[in-house]
C-alpha cells in the first residue's frame, strides 16, 4: 500500500496531537494532581504511536510506546509525578517535533537516535515499581509454551489434510496467536492489515473467531489463525511486531497436526464469566464517539486561486459601474446594485475560509516561556486572552518570529530578577500578557508586562554613543523619538551578549517583518511599571477598502485604514518647525508631506487657493498628506508589482481600476 498520499493528513494530524501534548504537559506541571490532564497526554502520545506506526514511521512509534508506558505507570500511580520526569516528557516532545519537521523537509525520520531517551523511559517504569507490572502480567504471559499448548485451535479432518498436504510440499503449518494493545480502538483495522501482511506470503485455512466476526469487531483483543507458508516462524514474527497496536505474537508450529490434543481456545480455567466483562471494557469507548467539527483541509493555493478569481470579478464590477457616455436605466442601476451585493458577500464568505485564528501562533508561546524563564531563573506567569481572534492565513503565517521576539524582550529586559522585584514591592512571579482584539479593520496584539519598563536615558546615551544622533539633538527629543532608536537596525542596550540578546537582532526585525505586512507598531513604558508593544495588522491582505486620490496626472491609492480625516487649509495656514511644513490641528502640531515632492510627479499646478489635506495616522501619530483631489472611497484588489519592483520605498503594492488603468496603493507607514 502507497502510503505517501496520506503523508499530509498524517503531519496535520500530528501537528494537532502535538500541540494538546504539548498544552497538557504545561497545565500537569502547574498542577501536578491533575488526573484528566494526565489522560489528556497519555490519549495523545498513543494517537501519534498508532498514527505514526501505521505509517511506518516506527522511531516515533518507539519513542511514544515508551511514553506511554511510563505515562500508564503515572496513571496508576505506579510513579510520582516530578518535575524531572515531566522534563524527561517534554525531551520527548521536542525529539517527536524534530522527527515531524523532519519527515516534512525530507518525507522520512531523519538520522537521529532516541535510544538513550527510551533506555531512560524504561529505566523510570523499572525504579517506579517493577512489581506490580509483573503482577499485572500474570504467569501467563511469562510461560508462552505453556500458553501454545493450552491454545492449540481445533482442527477437523479437512484442515489436518490440507496441513499434511502442505507438508509433504516442503511447506511449514503455523498457528499463530495475536494479542492487540488494550487502547486499540479500530481492532478490525487492525486485524485487516494483519491479515493483509499475512496473505502476502501465507495460506490462510482457519480463523477463530470466524473472520465474518472480525470484520464485525465481533472479538476481544485477541484472534487465532493457522496458516500454511514457504515462511519461517522467525520472519511471520518480524512483520507481525512490525504492526503498530500489536501487543503479543505467539507462533506455534502445528505441522505435525494430528499429534495435537483437540483443544478449544480458551478452554482453560479461566471463568467465563471475565471475558464479557472485558469485551463490555473495550467497547464501552467505541460507544462514546467524539464529535466531529464539519471542516475539510483545503489547500492555500487553491484558496488563492479562488481569492483570484473574486479579485478579478470586483474589477469587472468596478468597470461596469464606470461605464459612461450612455443613459443608464433603472433596470442596469438596480443590476449593477445587485452584483456589487453578490461579490460583496462573496468575498466576505471567500475571506473568511482564508481567516485562521490567532490561538495557531499563541498555542506554541506557554512552552517557550517556559524554557526561557528556567534558563534565566526568573518565574514568569504569561496570560493570553482573545485566542479566538482570526486574521488571514498569510499574516498568521508571517508573525509567529516577531511574537517570538517581543516575548523574549519582555522576559529578559522587561521583567526584573526576583532580588529586584522584591525591593521595588512586588510579586516574586513576574507577568506577561499576550493578547489579540479586532479594532475595525484591524487586528492589535498586545505584549505588555509588568517588568521595570524601557530605560530611556540608557537608550539615548547608547544612540548617542554609536553616532546615531548628535548631543544637541539629543536634548530636544521627545520619549517617542527615542523609542524609535530600539527599532533601528543592529541597535542594542545590553553590555554582555547572551544567547537571549545583546547581538542588536530583534526589534528592527520586529518593525520590518510587521510593516511589509501593511501593520504597525507602537510602544508604551512606565518606569518600574512595564511596557506594553502594540502591533496593528490589516485583516486581509488582499481585498481592502480605499481612497483613491490624484497627484498631477497620476491616480493613487491611500487605505482607508490609515485616513483619520480629510481638510481643505489656505497656504497661509502653512508654518514652518524645524525645516519642516506644519499646520495646527486642534492644538496639536501636524508636519505635512507634499506627494508631488516625495514621489516626484510632474505637471502639477502650484498655485492653488485651497489645499486638499488626507490626514493619516500611525500608531498615534498624525500627518497631513497634501493632493491635488479627490476621486473616492473604492473597494479594490492589491496586486503584487512583482520580484523586480519589489522593495520600491514608499509603495506597498498596485491595483487595476474600473477604467483599466493601473494606481499605485501608497505605504503610509513608510511614507509618514
Amino acid at each position: 500500500m502507497d502510503m505517501n498520499q496520506y503523508l499530509e493528513i498524517f503531519i496535520d494530524e500530528t501537528r494537532e496531537h502535538l500541540q494538546e501534548l504539548n498544552e497538557a504537559l504545561l497545565a500537569l506541571e502547574k498542577d501536578i494532581e491533575n488526573d484528566s490532564g494526565l489522560n489528556e497526554i497519555f490519549r495523545a502520545a498513543h494517537t501519534i504511536k498508532g498514527m505514526s506506526g501505521t505509517m511506518g514511521f516506527n522511531k516515533m512509534s518507539k519513542l511514544t510506546h515508551g511514553m506511554e508506558d511510563v505515562l500508564d505507570s503515572m496513571r496508576n500511580n505506579d510513579i510520582k509525578v516530578s518535575t524531572p520526569l515531566i522534563d524527561l516528557l517534554f525531551k520527548c516532545f521536542d525529539a517527536l517535533e524534530e522527527y515531524l519537521d523532519n519527515i516534512v523537509s525530507t518525507g522520512n525520520e531523519g538520522s537521529r537516535d532516541d535510544k538513550e531517551l527510551i533506555d531512560t523511559l524504561k529505566s523510570t517504569i523499572n525504579s517506579g515499581g517493577m512489581e506490580t507490572a509483573a503482577k499485572n502480567a500474570g504467569p501467563a504471559r511469562n510461560n508462552e509454551e505453556e500458553k501454545a499448548v493450552n491454545n492449540i485451535l481445533k482442527l477437523n479432518e479437512y484442515d489436518k489434510g490440507v496441513i499434511g498436504k502442505a507438508a509433504g510440499m516442503g511447506m511449514n503449518a503455523f498457528q499463530i496467536h495475536i494479542e492487540l494493545n488494550e487502547g486499540c480502538v479500530l481492532k478490525s483495522a487492525r486485524a485487516f492489515v494483519i491479515f493483509q501482511v499475512l496473505e502476502k506470503s501465507c495460506d490462510i485455512i482457519k480463523s477463530e473467531p470466524p473472520v465474518e466476526d472480525i470484520e464485525d469487531e465481533k472479538f476481544a483483543l485477541s484472534f487465532t489463525v493457522v496458516v500454511v507458508t514457504r515462511e519461517s516462524d522467525e520472519k511471520l514474527d518480524k512483520k507481525l511486531n512490525s504492526i503498530a497496536e500489536v501487543d503479543e505474537v505467539v507462533i506455534t508450529d502445528i505441522s505435525n497436526a494430528a499429534d495435537f490434543t483437540t483443544q478449544i481456545i480458551h478452554d482453560s480455567s479461566e471463568p467465563e464469566e471475565e471475558k464479557p466483562a472485558r469485551d463490555q471494557s473495550n467497547e464501552e469507548p467505541e460507544t462514546k464517539k467524539p464529535k466531529t467539527g464539519k471542516t475539510v483541509r483545503v489547500d492555500i493555493d487553491r484558496l488563492d486561486v479562488l481569492l483570484n478569481l473574486v479579485s478579478e470579478l470586483i474589477i469587472q464590477k468596478t468597470r461596469l459601474a464606470d461605464i459612461g457616455g450612455m443613459e443608464k436605466s433603472q433596470t442596469f442601476n438596480e443590476t449593477i446594485e445587485y452584483l456589487e451585493r453578490i461579490t460583496t458577500s462573496l468575498h466576505d464568505a471567500v475571506m473568511k475560509v482564508r481567516m485562521v485564528a490567532v490561538e495557531r501562533v499563541f498555542n506554541r508561546f506557554p512552552r517557550m516561556v517556559r524554557d526561557v524563564s528556567k534558563e534565566l531563573g526568573k518565574e514568569i506567569n504569561l496570560v493570553m486572552s482573545g485566542e479566538e481572534t482570526e486574521l488571514d492565513r498569510t499574516v498568521i503565517d508571517e508573525i509567529g518570529d516577531p511574537l517570538i521576539h517581543l516575548l523574549r524582550n519582555s522576559i529578559d529586559h522587561g521583567i526584573e530578577d526576583i532580588e529586584t522585584r522584591r525591593k521595588l514591592g512586588k510579586a516574586d512571579v513576574g507577568n506577561v500578557e499576550l493578547k489579540a482584539y479586532q479594532e475595525g479593520n484591524n487586528v492589535v496584539i498586545e505584549v505588555s508586562d509588568d517588568g521595570k519598563g524601557i530605560m530611556l536615558d540608557k537608550v539615548l546615551k547608547s544612540a548617542v554613543d554609536r553616532g546615531m544622533v548628535t548631543n544637541e539633538r539629543a536634548q530636544n527629543m521627545t520619549e517617542e523619538d527615542i523609542i524609535q532608536f530600539l527599532f533601528a537596525p543592529s541597535f542594542s542596550t545590553v553590555d554582555v551578549v547572551t544567547g537571549l540578546s545583546g547581538r542588536g537582532v530583534g526589534l528592527d526585525v520586529v518593525k520590518s517583518k510587521i510593516e511589509a505586512l501593511g501593520g504597525s507598531v507602537e510602544v508604551e513604558t512606565q518606569k518600574d511599571r512595564g511596557s506594553r508593544f502594540l502591533i496593528r495588522l490589516p485583516l486581509t491582505l488582499a481585498i481592502i477598502q480605499a481612497l483613491l486620490i490624484m497627484v498631477g496626472k497620476e491616480k493613487y491609492a491611500i487605505p482607508l485604514g490609515s485616513v483619520n480625516r480629510i481638510i481643505n487649509i489656505k497656504p497661509e495656514d502653512v508654518k514652518m518647525a524645524h525645516e519642516q511644513e506644519v499646520i495646527m490641528l486642534q492644538g496639536e502640531v501636524v508636519p505635512l508631506l507634499g506627494l508631488d515632492e516625495l514621489l516626484m510627479v510632474p505637471e502639477r499646478d502650484p498655485e492653488k487657493k485651497k489645499l486638499t489635506t488626507v490626514i493619516v495616522q500611525k500608531g498615534e501619530r498624525l500627518s497631513g498628506i497634501v493632493v491635488d483631489s479627490l476621486i473616492g472611497q473604492q473597494e479594490i484588489v492589491i496586486k503584487s508589482l512583482g520580484k523586480y519592483l519589489s522593495g520600491i520605498p514608499m509603495i506597498a503594492g498596485a491595483t487595476i481600476l474600473g477604467d483599466g488603468n493601473v494606481a499605485l496603493i501608497l505605504d503610509i507607514n513608510t511614507i509618514v
